[in-house]
């Protein structure tokens, strides 16, 4: 969701208390059912509507009941139990089968994402634009925006290339992590760690240095993997390998020419942002 979007979800919230837990290793959040359906039913036994409306939904073939997963999470006598959760999808599909006002919010937004997806589908541009105004309004530099949405398109390219040379989208991931690490020294995950990060975009919170050595690195992939021509995973490990590698010794040497580190803990969340600045001014 935009900022908005988000300031209407606490708005919907802000007086219950709805549990969560962090994936790390998923990047994703998981909600306690049993808490969301308490707010939007107003039920006073949340936990028996709970139980008829999966009964419903198992009946009727929803695949909702299914993609719900249980969770150790604290009760209200500190104790800890196994709950449902979802994550943030299957909460908008549980908001959708809950006849509530307060679920309007959602659906509305539900509707209005689905329209702009349909024309951006019919117009990429569309895209483009929309997302050049979301990075300005944000307070990205418009210097910093064309490099992101440049490296949206060598990103692209990349993928392409991959899906030709036969990697599942599955192993897009690997491959990245291998790329990554070559270039800056870690892995996705432990670049995203060292910038404090959780479910945001690593690139969304690079400098402008540290995009255009990303850049590079996937550029680079790309080029080797159509001159190579890889088959295999193991093959397309070593290009990636490769082209990261391209990129890490244009980082050693401008790091040797500057005297400073290219790659740093500085990312663009509004919040952390403050806090240093606070903190460097104490």
């Amino acid at each position: 969701m935009e900022d908005h979007d988000k300031k209407t979800s606490i708005k919907l919230f802000e007086d219950y208390k709805v549990r969560t837990s962090w994936d790390g290793e998923k990047e994703t959040w998981y909600f306690s059912v049993v808490d969301i359906v308490g707010i939007l039913s107003e039920s006073t036994n949340p936990n028996n509507y709970w139980k008829v409306l999966k009964n419903r939904l198992r009946k009727e073939g929803s695949q909702l009941v299914t993609t719900c997963n249980q969770l150790k999470m604290q009760s209200s006598d500190g104790k800890f139990y196994k709950t449902d959760v979802l994550d943030t999808e299957g909460v908008l599909r549980l908001v959708q089968s809950i006849p509530s006002p307060k679920a309007e919010p959602f659906k509305l937004w539900l509707a209005k994402v689905g329209s702009e997806r349909l024309d951006e589908m019919q117009d990429p541009e569309i895209a483009i634009n929309r997302a050049l105004q979301y990075y300005l309004a944000k307070g990205y530099s418009l210097e910093w925006v064309n490099q992101r949405l440049k490296s949206i398109e060598i990103r692209k390219a990349l993928t392409d290339e991959w899906q030709r040379s036969g990697v599942k989208n599955t192993e897009y991931a690997v491959l990245t992590d291998i790329l990554t690490q070559e270039w800056s020294g870690m892995k996705t995950r432990e670049y995203k760690d060292f910038k404090g990060l959780k479910k945001e975009s690593l690139r969304d919170n690079m400098s402008n240095m540290e995009l255009v050595l990303n850049m590079l690195a996937e550029v680079s992939t790309t080029e080797i993997s159509k001159q190579r021509n890889p088959k295999t995973l193991d093959e397309n490990k070593s290009v990636a390998k490769q082209g990261g590698s391209v990129a890490k010794e244009a980082r050693k040497k401008l790091e040797l020419e500057t005297g400073k580190p290219v790659i740093t803990d500085e990312n663009f969340l509004p919040n952390q942002r403050k806090a240093k600045q606070i903190k460097k001014k104490d």
